[in-house]
């Protein structure tokens, strides 16, 4: 049965097929001819504005600080090592990577995949970040242990750890003007108390219960001083996705709550795929489009810039892709600091101005996702699936390889070694390179997408020789065909294309590295929380035999990604377009210096800068009234006529009017056209989503 994001990708498609025929006006990027791809998502879309997800791969418990004129960000990385990477930037958007703070994290087998135990889902988790008195520190948890200290004088490292005496979940700490100490932490009945001066333990007798269950304050609190002021903003999924906050003025309260200041912000992205159970059989149940908050902007922070701006900082489960990190504009009114603009307070445009700075910001990512692995050190976007066994992996054993030893392992899930890199959308293509000579009767080497259920594109060698196969854990099935390969050059190309639009990813193989194969049936990926993260595209060889097997060298992977830019399409600045409403053959009429829902007309598109438009039928232009009302007019174009160009992930066109920070919409029964959306519902029958062909 198709999804709902596969209808509206097809319907997109459909109704303008600019975005294949016409190039020019295209964001799609090629495949490169040679070479790997360097290609990556970035929000910084050229002309002052930015688009979420800041990244497009997961980056969940976010926390954030500002040092001078750099910001720090670190986050949650559970069973992956190393962990808690600390990223840096000038301006909120373009970022780069300056260690991780936790090279390993190793309490014992579990954490190591040995007795059949293993930490997926656990590890090092919800990281609060501070800096006090020229030293960074990172709190984070870890399951089953005290809280974990990290501290630098340098963001780069090297980072000194240490463990607290007790385990204070989803914590945030506050270095308080006094020199006092705090920290708030727990799930639903939160608890505020004042730390040690050596930070390990909770000074007796200031343990408080600041908020009861009923008050609606969740978790995943983050707490600041503001002019004087202590305020808490977390996550509460408790009746829905949401973030509230809460406000006092001394640590222990008394506190007021502000139940919502951010709420169904999830850039109109439905609801995928979730489990049934989380074990065997697996069954994928198709999200729920009418869950408004199933995607929304849920736990963050807020952060000052020296320009004297407000931003807000919050991530968003955002499927199978993983939970993914955004940046919104922030109000305050009334004292509280709403995510989202003047007239639009608890909602976010996807689209918006970069914040300001001194400088421009060169365009930056974190990470290069494609690997030839010619260096002498793994690049910082891989991880490995727990603590890896030191000795059989070498990227020196055969200069310009990654040599996997294969260790035993009933399955890939048990599978010690495995080498993986966080999945990145909204789609992407990783081929790996891989010299299979070296296996050994029972070995098993590829590509796999670390998941729950997992799927894994390998290959398998046995007495009888070598096949190429795909499993499927949610099916539990097995689809292999057998290849013959030089002996001597015994080289596979596997390649995974993952969609995280439509929660579908196809395999293939090759060994020419040119012709492609298709291998398996289409693989559907979903969102859970056992391993509590997205896809993980994944590097391992192991054996089946339960014996130590041979090597498998990767000479390279190449990570294609076609949308790398926030908007799949170019704007269209000089050309003249129609505007059809998402899903009907209707859309915005003008006619006899009127503006009516009918037949299409076509409109120019006005450059207004910053990424935004100005609709211009013969010498009149789109107008947006002082009480929303959309009308044709006359007169050079202003505010009231601009519009700000956005994109839904999945590709149609919303259009944020710049006078009132509200959505153009046709309503669906009435016919009337207005500039009162809030902003796109995820189940896309609101009117707001317009299908733009020329």
């Amino acid at each position: 049965m198709p999804t709902l994001f596969s209808l509206r990708l097809a319907a997109t498609f459909a109704l303008s097929s600019t975005l294949i025929v016409a190039p020019a006006m295209a964001q799609l990027q090629a495949r490169p001819a040679t070479g790997l791809s360097t290609a990556t998502w970035t929000p910084d879309n050229g002309n002052g504005t930015f688009t979420n997800p800041l990244f497009y791969d997961e980056f969940s418990d976010p926390d954030m600080i500002r040092v001078g004129e750099y910001f720090y960000l670190t986050g949650t990385t559970m069973h992956a090592m190393p962990g808690l990477p600390v990223l840096r930037s000038k301006d909120l958007v373009n970022w780069e990577f300056m260690s991780y703070a936790t090279p390993k994290l190793d309490f014992g087998p579990a954490y190591r995949l040995e007795d059949g135990k293993g930490i997926y889902g656990r590890g090092i988790w919800a990281p609060s970040f501070r800096f006090h008195d020229g030293t960074f520190y990172i709190f984070s948890n870890v399951n089953g242990r005290g809280t974990q200290i990290y501290t630098a004088t340098d963001p780069k490292g090297p980072w000194t750890h240490r463990e607290m005496k007790r385990s204070l979940h989803d914590l945030s700490v506050l270095f308080d003007d006094d020199g006092k100490v705090y920290v708030v932490w727990d799930h639903q009945e939160m608890k505020m108390a004042q730390l040690t001066a050596d930070l390990t333990d909770l000074v007796p007798g200031t343990e408080k219960v600041l908020f009861r269950k009923d008050q609606g304050m969740g978790e995943g609190a983050h707490l600041l001083k503001i002019d004087g002021k202590y305020y808490i903003l977390s996550a509460n999924y408790a009746g829905g996705f949401r973030m509230p906050a809460a406000r006092a003025d001394h640590p222990f309260g008394p506190w007021e709550v502000n139940h919502s200041i951010s709420t169904n912000e999830g850039f109109g992205l439905a609801q995928g795929n979730r489990l049934k159970k989380n074990e065997a059989p697996f069954e994928a149940v198709p999200g729920d489009p009418k869950r408004h908050d199933a995607t929304a902007i849920h736990q963050g922070g807020i952060i000052l810039t020296p320009a004297g701006e407000w931003w807000g900082y919050s991530m968003m489960d955002y499927n199978s892709v993983g939970r993914l990190l955004s940046l919104s504009p922030v109000t305050w009114q009334d004292g509280w600091p709403y995510f989202g603009l003047p007239g639009n307070l608890g909602r976010n445009p996807r689209t918006w101005v970069k914040p300001k700075t001194d400088a421009p910001q060169p365009v930056a990512v974190p990470f290069q996702r494609s690997d030839d692995f010619s260096g002498t050190a793994l690049k910082p976007v891989w991880q490995w699936n727990h603590v890896p066994v030191d000795g059989k992996w070498s990227l020196a054993e055969r200069p310009g390889y990654l040599r996997l030893h294969a260790l035993p392992a009933k399955s890939f899930w048990e599978a010690k070694n495995s080498l993986t890199q966080r999945a990145i959308g909204p789609k992407s293509s990783p081929t790996v390179a891989l010299d299979v000579a070296g296996l050994k009767e029972g070995d098993v080497a590829g590509l796999a997408l670390l998941n729950l259920p997992y799927a894994t594109l390998g290959v398998e060698k046995t007495a009888a020789g070598l096949s190429i196969a795909v499993f499927d854990q949610a099916r539990n099935a097995t689809q292999r065909v057998p290849v013959k390969l030089d002996a001597k050059a015994a080289r596979v190309w596997l390649r995974a294309d993952a969609d995280f639009l439509t929660e579908k990813a196809r395999f293939s193989y090759s060994v020419d590295g040119r012709k492609f194969v298709p291998l398996g049936d289409e693989f559907t990926m979903i969102f859970q929380l056992v391993t509590f993260q997205g896809v993980r595209y994944a590097l391992f060889n192991y054996n089946t035999a339960g014996t130590e097997g041979g090597v498998a060298d990767f000479d390279s992977i190449d990570v294609y990604q076609p949308y790398p830019h926030g908007l799949m399409r170019a704007i269209p600045l000089g050309k003249t377009i129609r505007l059809t409403s998402f899903g009907a053959k209707t859309g915005l009429q003008a006619g006899g210096g009127r503006l009516s829902v009918g037949a299409p007309s076509a409109f120019a598109v006005q450059d207004m800068q910053l990424g935004r438009v100005a609709l211009r039928s013969g010498k009149q232009y789109l107008t947006v009234g002082p009480d929303g009302a959309v009308s044709l007019a006359d007169g050079a174009p202003g505010a009231a006529q601009s519009f700000q160009w956005i994109e839904t992930p999945t590709g149609e066109l919303v259009l944020m009017s710049i006078a009132n920070n509200r959505f153009l919409r046709i309503d669906p029964a009435s016919r009337s056209i207005a500039a009162d959306s809030p902003g796109p519902l995820t189940e896309s029958g609101d009117g707001t989503r317009f299908i733009w062909a020329r």
